[in-house]
C-alpha cells in the first residue's frame, strides 16, 4: 500500500516517513510488507489511509492549481484539513491514530452493527430506522449518494432496520465487517478522549473551505474544525451534501479523489451527475497527472 508511491517520488517517501515518526511505528513497513491482519486493525488502517492520501497531495499538491474546497468521507475529513493547511500530517497521523484506538475501544464497550442499504432514498432508510428503534438503536451513518446510505447501531436494531428497508423497496442490504457502530450514538464513548486529542493538535484556519461531514456545509477556522470533527464521530457522515456543497462553491470544477480507490468518485456520479472528476491513488495515476 503506497509503495509504489514511495518509490518514485521523494515527496511521498517524506510524507511517509514523517507519519513513522510522529506515531513512533513502522506504520509504512506494515504497509508496503504487512501482514495484512495487523494494516487492517483499526489504529492502522485509519492512519494508513491518511498516510496515503497525505503522500499523494505531497507529489500532487503544487500541480492542482487554485482549490475551491476540500472535503473527505468519515476520516478522509483529516486528509483534507492536511490539504488545506489547517492540520500538519505528522498532527493529523497522530489523531486518526488516536480515533482508531477510541473507535475501537468504544466498539468493545458497546458492541454494534453497520450494513449498506442499496436502491432506496435515504429519506425512506431513515423511517425504516426510526421504525426499528425501539428497545435500540438504528440510525442513518453514511449518506453516501441518493440511493446508498449506511444504517449503523445495536446489532439487533440493525437487523431490523434492515428488514424494514427491504419491505419499503431496497434492492440490497449487505452487512459490513466492522469493529463498531461508527457515526452513531455507540460511539459516544470516544467523544471526550477524541476532544482531548484535538484539543493538542495546532489548527490553523483552512487556506480554503473544508466542508464538514457532520454538517455538509463550510468550514472556514481552525476553532470549528475541532469542533465538527469531534462531532463527526456520532453524527452521520452527510457526503450527498458535502459534494452538493463542492459543487455549488465551483461550478464546473474538476474534482480530484486522491488517495488509495476511487469509491467517491463513483459516489459522485449519483450526486452531482456530470461533473468532471479523476482519481490520483498510484504512482501510475500520479504520473500521467504530472505528464
Amino acid at each position: 500500500m503506497g509503495k509504489d508511491l514511495a518509490d518514485r517520488f521523494p515527496e511521498a517517501r517524506h510524507t511517509f516517513g514523517a507519519v513513522d515518526e510522529a506515531l513512533g511505528v513502522a506504520l509504512s513497513r506494515i504497509m508496503w510488507q504487512g501482514p495484512e491482519d495487523e494494516l487492517t486493525l483499526t489504529h492502522n488502517a485509519q492512519p494508513a489511509i491518511l498516510a496515503h492520501t497525505a503522500a499523494v497531495l505531497a507529489v500532487v499538491a503544487p500541480r492542482l492549481g487554485g482549490i475551491a474546497a476540500a472535503a473527505g468521507h468519515s476520516l478522509g475529513e483529516y486528509s483534507a484539513h492536511v490539504a488545506a493547511r489547517s492540520l500538519t500530517v505528522a498532527d493529523a497521523g497522530r489523531l486518526v491514530r488516536r480515533r482508531g484506538e477510541l473507535m475501537y475501544q468504544a466498539g468493545r464497550e458497546r458492541p454494534g452493527a453497520m450494513a449498506a442499504v442499496l436502491g432506496l432514498a435515504t429519506s425512506d432508510v431513515e423511517a425504516a430506522c426510526a421504525a426499528a428503534s425501539t428497545g435500540g438503536v438504528a440510525v442513518a451513518a453514511n449518506l453516501n449518494a441518493p440511493d446508498q446510505t449506511v444504517i449503523s447501531g445495536d446489532p439487533a436494531a440493525v437487523t431490523r432496520a434492515g428488514e424494514e428497508c427491504k419491505a419499503r423497496g431496497a434492492k440490497r442490504v449487505v452487512p459490513l465487517k466492522v469493529s463498531g457502530a461508527f457515526h452513531s450514538p455507540l460511539m459516544a464513548p470516544a467523544v471526550d478522549g477524541l476532544r482531548e486529542a484535538l484539543a493538542t493538535a495546532a489548527f490553523r484556519d483552512p487556506e480554503f473551505p473544508v466542508i464538514a461531514n457532520a454538517s455538509g456545509r463550510e468550514v472556514r477556522t481552525g476553532v470549528d474544525a475541532r469542533r465538527l470533527l469531534v462531532d463527526q464521530l456520532t453524527a452521520p457522515v452527510r457526503w450527498v451534501a458535502c459534494m452538493q456543497a463542492a459543487a455549488a462553491l465551483a461550478p464546473g470544477a474538476t474534482f480530484v479523489e486522491v488517495g488509495p480507490g476511487a469509491v467517491l468518485a463513483g459516489l459522485l456520479k449519483r450526486i452531482v451527475p456530470g461533473a468532471p472528476s479523476a482519481t490520483l491513488g498510484t504512482a501510475d495515476e500520479v504520473e500521467k497527472f504530472l505528464a
